[in-house]
């Protein structure tokens, strides 16, 4: 079968190479999102074990539209009672970007009725839309006039572990942070520090790679789970197979932040995710802090600005770079913001640059090596 698995914008690599690990085959990523293909079992494990996916999506019709009447007649010929019956509910999740449709829910709406009068035509009753608690969740992507309409096998997003209880304000995404790891190619043997923690959203899911804990493990429900077809003595394997891999692990990962307040959260967190035998939290200033492990890696998510003055936030960004410099010498620091006025006053030369999305704002992670001493440059 072919999937889709969605995801933000610059994780589209490292969630290539996660599904490639998880078996699946024809692995492709496009904008976005990467295309594969795998069995049922396959698709309960993305979902249960992935960790840089926002949802996956199982195709169910792809063509091509002139006018608004080509999507009716498209969305008539699925074979709709394959997946929901009279008495089920669904609900239509529409993206599109076609000079067809002047807004977006016309578009779903259009969907509606195909699948409503296929019932009708067929059974003589029809499905309610359910836009709370559908039973199934249809995914409708327009893109000029290519269609491609899907199911959703996660409904809830798969950034919603279950192991956030409290945030703090402006949360790093989960499925963003899992991505930043990897990216550094920080592998679970060399100290993690995240100095403005927040929530702990870093700490805990490199909390989570370390113990080979799968994020799914905390969630309640997946939307594979109403459909008709699903299995749940293969699902049952599926995670029996994937929690016999978790162990304790030997790292050191550490959590700080200004906010007493913000730590309070934070533990909250790393409890019910079941990792205080792993990170430690404290209440600290970052220009506080120095390293225990001069091959450690540093993670800073600081303020981007929002809520802070220019003056405030430039000197925050000063106060990072001096701090990196003096205190943690011989680490590896990684920096993600979106505010790339401020980050000038770092001062420091960043080794790579790669662009992220964090919500909706376009960000910049970069990765500075801290060595001890001078760097002499060497001669071409």
């Amino acid at each position: 079968m072919k999937f889709v698995a969605k995801t933000l914008y610059g994780l589209e690599k490292v969630l290539a190479e996660e599904l490639i690990s998880l078996g699946a085959s024809d692995v492709e990523a496009v904008n976005r999102a990467v295309l594969f293909k795998g069995d049922k079992k396959l698709l309960y494990k993305v979902n249960y074990c992935v960790r840089t996916a926002l949802s996956v999506l199982m195709p169910v019709a792809d063509f091509r539209i002139r006018s608004k009447d080509d999507l009716y007649k498209g969305g008539s010929k699925v074979e709709w009672d394959k997946f929901l019956g009279v008495d089920d509910t669904f609900s239509i999740a529409p993206v599109v970007n076609s000079p067809h449709f002047g807004h977006t829910g016309y578009a779903g709406l259009i969907l509606k009725d195909s699948i409503a009068d296929y019932f009708r035509n067929k059974c003589g009753s029809r499905p309610s839309v359910d836009s709370n608690d559908p039973k199934v969740l249809i995914n409708l992507h327009i893109s000029n006039d290519t269609v491609t309409i899907s199911i959703d096998s996660s409904v809830i997003p798969l950034f919603k572990r279950g192991y956030r209880q409290e945030q703090a304000v402006a949360p790093l995404n989960e499925v963003l942070a899992a991505g930043i790891l990897m990216i550094s190619g920080w592998n679970a043997s060399a100290t993690l520090t995240d100095p403005m923690c927040g929530s702990g959203t870093i700490p805990i899911e490199a909390g989570l790679i370390a113990c080979k804990i799968p994020p799914g493990k905390f969630r309640k429900f997946f939307g594979f789970q109403r459909w008709n077809d699903y299995d749940e003595d293969m699902f049952k394997m599926v995670k029996n197979e994937a929690d016999s891999q978790i162990g304790p692990s030997a790292v050191k990962i550490f959590g700080s932040d200004i906010s007493g307040q913000t730590l309070v959260q934070a533990r909250s967190n790393v409890a019910i995710a079941g990792l205080n035998d792993v990170i430690s939290m404290e209440v600290a200033d970052f220009k506080d802090l120095k390293t225990i492990d001069n091959q450690g890696f540093v993670f800073l998510n600081p303020p981007y600005g929002q809520r802070l003055n220019p003056e405030e936030i430039d000197q925050l960004y000063s106060m990072i770079g001096s701090t990196l410099k003096h205190n943690f010498a011989g680490t590896t620091a990684w920096l993600i913001t979106s505010n790339k006025e401020s980050l000038k006053n770092v001062g420091l030369k960043p080794k790579e640059k790669h662009t992220l999305f964090n919500g909706a704002l376009e960000c910049i992670l970069l990765k500075y090596e801290m060595y001890q001493g001078t760097k002499k440059p060497e001669k071409s």
